[in-house]
């Protein structure tokens, strides 16, 4: 567990936040504490989600679905709220490493703990299939080791994420390379026995330390899944078997949850946990984590009570969903008419500068991307490529002269020399680097950290560059083209850098930046993602 951040939040709905357990594609996951003293794990799902009302819609229905799953292999959801800022999901905690970190710490794990691990999910999925649902995302990261036995979490949100509008368009389905059954790579649409495809997947993991399926990228273990056969190395014995039958091409063709449950433990799994199923090292590390969340402190904070609702940050930012940016610390001044706020380097901020070069080559998201998953950036890659066409060319439409003034505007005359490059007078007020906190939907989603250099330009030519670190930790750049200039307002077309990555938003918006005393007032038309507004302060 890792402590929290300055900039991820200390209390959502009702729980205060001890510290951070861990990150995957949905979200961040915090370790949290109600005022009446109950632990609990925090999934707060990725802030562009927020974004997509259909995200929304499922992830209210698959929770509800969720609340109905009370196996005892499974830890329950106990609270969510879809309707927060960022939706969020609280399950109970369970003091134990997950699967990913068990192997990568000690290797394979031996095959009496595999065995109960194989039976405790097959019970847990068999009663998650016999509510109607289907789990979508079974993966090692999925699967906590403890003393009680195993556990499968994180319901309610991959489930909720499948076919929403802003990840069907790239045509692919959810869930985790190397992990997800050949039906549901091809869409050809998923069961149960997707499920039992993935269990058998992270049981070869477990018993092996290495992916049935391994590649270099997303794309080639894909394409294994699909086309190849699993490399099960060492295993042997009952247990492959079990594991071959379970990664079976043909979904009609593996056992269900219950027979696998069966076959592994014809008496049940709580019986080979009674008997002991962890190995020492895992039993004491448990035992750590276990006096470590004990001796863990929170106040209340005045929370009594309180039911879940929207949830309140403490801070302009949810939280860093990644390791943050390098960045060198900058001394952002606050607007003129803003309480000081003491700041960090790696929050989102947008800046203008007359001499910066900012960095193209910047790697992240942008707060209006909507991000497909691992999953989805490799199919993209097989099927559409990684190229782009971006809208360089300069706008040559007729000035925005709204709120100019005959002597002030500034427009570039047909044949003007390009190589001009001295700005009116109403252009000078602009130059220069500026920073400021990002905010979408009215103020109601923040988005980090903006920074935006701007320099001399005729129209139609490239007026500066922003620089956009969201709170995921992400970067991308946009290219800045200036349409028209008054001593009121600056009207430019902002483009995505071609060197961006494919999480960064691509398509061509319009930025207006008004000047308000010291500052500027910058404003997105850009509806995808929530209009974005920041003010912005000068700091070169």
């Amino acid at each position: 567990m890792q402590p929290l951040g300055v900039d991820e939040p200390t209390v959502v709905g009702p729980y205060r936040l001890l510290g951070r357990l861990g990150s995957g594609g949905m979200g961040r996951v915090y370790l949290g504490r109600s005022a009446g003293g109950r632990t609990v794990a925090v999934k707060i799902v990725h802030p562009h989600f927020a974004l997509d009302e259909e995200f929304r819609a499922r992830f209210r229905r698959e929770v509800e679905a969720a609340r109905r799953v009370g196996g005892a292999w499974t830890a329950p959801v106990l609270d969510a709220d879809p309707e927060a800022p960022v939706p969020w999901v609280a399950t109970a905690y369970a003091a134990g490493p997950s699967l990913t970190a068990a192997v990568a710490d000690t290797g394979a794990l031996p095959g009496h703990t595999v065995r109960v691990l194989g039976a405790g999910l097959a019970e847990a999925l068999t009663a998650v299939h016999e509510l109607g649902l289907v789990h979508r995302d079974v993966k090692p990261s999925n699967v906590l080791l403890t003393v009680d036995g195993p556990l499968l979490i994180d319901f309610g949100i991959a489930r909720a994420t499948d076919g929403t509008a802003s990840l069907t368009s790239t045509g692919v389905s959810i869930g985790s390379p190397g992990y997800m059954a050949p039906e549901q790579i091809l869409g050809k649409g998923v069961t149960g026995a997707a499920d039992v495809f993935s269990l058998g997947a992270v049981l070869a993991y477990a018993a092996t330390g290495q992916q049935p399926f391994p590649g270099d990228s997303s794309a080639a273990l894909l394409y294994k899944v699909v086309h190849e056969e699993p490399e099960l190395g060492p295993l042997d014995g009952e247990l492959r078997e079990v594991v071959e039958a379970c990664l079976n091409k043909d979904p009609a063709a593996r056992p269900t949850p219950g027979e696998l449950a069966r076959r592994l433990a014809p008496q049940g799994a709580a019986r080979l946990v009674a008997d002991g199923w962890l190995p020492g090292v895992l039993v004491e590390r448990v035992g750590r984590s276990a006096v470590q969340v004990l001796n863990l402190e929170a106040t209340d904070g005045g929370l009594g009570d309180r039911p879940s609702g929207p949830v309140g940050f403490s801070s302009p930012a949810i939280g860093e969903f990644g390791p943050p940016p390098t960045m060198p610390p900058v001394a952002v001044p606050e607007p003129r008419d803003a309480e000081p706020v003491t700041r960090s380097p790696g929050k989102l901020s947008v800046s203008v500068a007359a001499t910066s070069a900012p960095g193209d080559g910047g790697r992240g998201r942008r707060m209006s991307c909507t991000v497909a998953l691992a999953v989805a950036s490799a199919l993209a890659a097989v099927t559409v490529g990684s190229v782009f066409v971006f809208d360089l060319l300069p706008d040559n439409s007729p000035n925005d002269s709204a709120g100019s003034d005959s002597d002030s505007s500034y427009s570039q005359a047909p044949g003007a020399s390009a190589s001009a490059t001295a700005a009116p007078d109403a252009l000078t007020a602009y130059l220069g680097t500026w920073e400021g906190q990002g905010v979408a939907l009215d103020g109601n989603l923040p988005l980090g950290a903006f920074r935006l250099t701007v320099h001399r330009a005729q129209v139609g030519q490239e007026l500066g560059r922003l620089r956009q670190t969201d709170v995921l930790g992400g970067v991308c750049n946009d290219v800045l083209t200036l349409k028209s200039v008054t001593a009121k307002r600056l009207v430019a077309t902002s483009v995505g850098a071609k060197s961006n990555h494919k999480g960064c938003n691509p398509a061509a918006t319009t930025v207006t930046l008004t000047p308000v005393g010291d500052d500027l007032d910058y404003a997105s038309d850009s509806e995808e993602s929530g209009n974005p507004t920041s003010r912005l302060s000068r700091i070169e």
